[in-house]
């Protein structure tokens, strides 16, 4: 069985480290300031991962793909949803939980993640429902579909891959329409509103611009002090914020990129298991399957078995 380390909580933005895979595309730039856009591919089938927390409103899209996903609160029952393109996760999410999956074809397993803003939300909660300084939690849905969603989110797709460069006024039209769209259809009535839901460490596009660098150093490793330049803080300011809010130390944060990396290219690709150490920056076969171990649990022979 995979290891796992399990966190209670994390940032919508943080929560790329948690999953295995590779991102394909992810929005950068003050175009998407109230919303971050990331295009995955998952390996084709996952035994557990456990999913922290999301406080921030997470939209999961499926673009390619048919999977049977299982979902289940930690130590409960198994739910499973047979999903394909077109169909729609959605989280804001107070406990973790535990996904596994398995594709049912071939075919690329490809999800888009668009994470909302918490300011963005609570002004549309305010506009929708009359409430300033509260926000109305979201349902959870798992494997549903819904026209008006998805051509929202079809338009910020080809907005990120086909635009160069993006409009920020379109862009930040459908951020608003859709935060709109989810504060009238999916809020939880039943729920009673929060005041003022707790933020702390990075904020998300700092966040987000902070693990584009690391995401492009997985072959050369990182530097402390570039990491905190960027983020516009001092080394140590930087390592107390970052672990706020991803649960990680900036380096176990890297570590663990790294580790998904080398996971999606064992699986999903013929190198050997020298070449998949060399590509997320392991010079030395022994050390590179150290780690491995040490983070996944199996060696990197057993786990392309």
């Amino acid at each position: 069985m995979i290891a796992h380390e399990r966190r209670e909580r994390t940032s919508a933005d943080a929560l790329a480290t948690h999953l295995p895979g590779s991102i394909v595309a992810s929005s950068s730039g003050h175009c998407w300031k109230d919303l971050s856009v990331r295009i995955f591919r998952r390996p084709l089938e996952e035994d557990s991962v456990i999913v922290p927390a999301v406080p921030e409103p997470l939209i999961v899209w499926i673009l390619s793909g048919s999977v049977v996903l299982e979902e289940r609160e930690l130590g409960g029952e198994w739910t499973a949803n047979q999903i394909g393109a077109g169909d729609f996760f959605l989280t804001m999410s107070n406990t973790p939980y535990e996904l596994r999956w398995r594709a049912m074809s071939d075919e690329p397993f490809e999800p888009m993640h668009v994470y909302l803003s918490l300011p963005l939300y609570e002004r549309a909660v305010k506009d929708v429902w009359g409430e300033a300084g509260t926000t109305r939690p979201l349902r959870e849905v798992s494997g549903h579909s819904d026209p008006v969603l998805s051509m929202f989110l079809g338009q910020l797709r080809e907005e990120l891959v086909t635009s160069h460069p993006p409009s920020a006024l379109f862009v930040q039209g459908i951020a608003q329409s859709l935060a709109v769209y989810l504060a009238r259809n999916y809020t939880d009535t039943s729920a009673r509103p929060l005041r003022h839901l707790h933020r702390a460490g990075l904020s998300a596009f700092t966040l987000r611009k902070i693990t584009d660098i690391m995401e492009r150093q997985l072959e050369k490793g990182i530097e402390l002090e570039r990491l905190a330049r960027a983020a516009g803080m001092s080394p140590f300011h930087f390592s107390r914020q970052f672990k706020k809010a991803t649960g990680f130390s900036p380096s176990q944060y890297f570590i663990r990129m790294r580790m998904a990396k080398a996971r999606l290219l064992l699986r999903e690709t013929n190198r050997s298991v020298i070449e998949v150490g060399l590509a997320v920056g392991y010079g030395s076969p022994s050390h590179f399957a150290q780690v491995f171990r040490r983070e996944v649990g199996v060696s990197p022979t057993d786990y392309r078995r």
